[in-house]
């Protein structure tokens, strides 16, 4: 896997290398936050928790995206934990392993044409190197929630670092007020797969922004904000997968990964003049073979100007 992603690494090099007629600027952040238990089941269990966390830099921006890459620079930051059903007593082997990952990279944002296209390259760490259980153990005694049993840790995916390419490209169509836009995604490393999928938008929310995608969710969180925007919006949207591969659901374990996913979500935007909410519920569809049920998670990035 390494191998195969060295070269596209080199590109990424040479493209956020390339010359610019003005010195780069910070121009904004996103984030955005996902857990099973903001629905309020409080299970615990499979994509359990993540975080995901932009900063994004480049000579200006004028509410499209720049014909060339390299010109509008973002670092990506996302933290992710997979669990089984019960964190508690024995381990079943036929659910999911415990797993906590970090990763860093580094993507750019162009107009390919009339496609805007995401490409870049995330460094992807996983097991207990990431320290992420060991955090979730804490908050877990804090709030008087049983720690994780040794059973569950013993079997938890081992430490690795896994280089991962990542690109995206999408559309927008108007539809009067709203827009929708259709994409692909396709993904080598940490996970191998190719998504095809769609956002529908219902108002002006995101227009003239930058929005980068959440790789749990699917939810597309706001990075360069429009701050003269005021009011409330809608975002559906729905997303098919198909995985050759993750280190999630390793190969060599009991547990098989489903070739096929499917992620169904809606959300809710709302911005005042010094106050921004964004809240968001996605179905996942059953991500391995012996999952009995689907999941719905929720999402949700609360911003406050002073």
């Amino acid at each position: 896997m390494l191998l195969r992603t060295v070269p596209l690494f080199a590109l990424f090099l040479s493209l956020i290398a390339l010359p610019l007629h003005a010195e780069r600027q910070f121009l904004g952040k996103g984030r955005l936050s996902n857990n099973d238990s903001i629905v309020g089941d409080w299970q615990d269990r499979w994509q359990t928790g993540s975080v995901a966390s932009s900063r994004v830099w480049g000579s200006g921006f004028s509410g499209s995206l720049p014909r060339h890459p390299g010109e509008l620079l973002e670092l990506r930051l996302n933290y992710q934990v997979t669990a089984p059903s019960r964190l508690t007593g024995p381990f079943n082997p036929n659910d999911r392993p415990l797993a906590g990952s970090i990763s860093v990279g580094g993507h750019t944002h162009f107009a390919l044409g009339d496609l805007e296209t995401a490409v870049g390259l995330d460094l992807v760490m996983i097991g207990p190197q990431t320290g992420l259980i060991q955090l979730q153990n804490t908050f877990h005694q804090f709030i008087s929630i049983p720690r994780t049993s040794t059973a569950v840790l013993d079997g938890q995916i081992g430490n690795g670092l896994y280089p991962t390419a990542v690109l995206e490209l999408g559309r927008g169509y108007p539809l009067g007020a709203s827009i929708a836009r259709p994409f692909f995604e396709a993904r080598i490393g940490a996970e191998s797969l190719v998504r095809t999928g769609f956002d529908i938008t219902l108002g002006t929310v995101g227009n003239g922004e930058l929005l980068v995608r959440d790789p749990v969710s699917g939810h597309r969180y706001r990075t360069i904000w429009n701050s003269d925007w005021r009011g409330h919006g809608l975002v559906i949207g729905a997303d098919i997968s198909f995985v050759s591969d993750t280190i999630f659901l390793p190969s060599s374990g009991a547990v098989s990964h489903k070739d096929k996913r499917v992620r169904v979500r809606a959300g809710y935007h709302w911005q005042t003049n010094d106050f921004a909410l964004f809240y968001g519920l996605t179905l996942l569809s059953k991500e391995f073979e012996t999952q009995p049920e689907n999941q719905l998670i929720g999402s949700i990035r609360l911003r406050r100007s002073f």
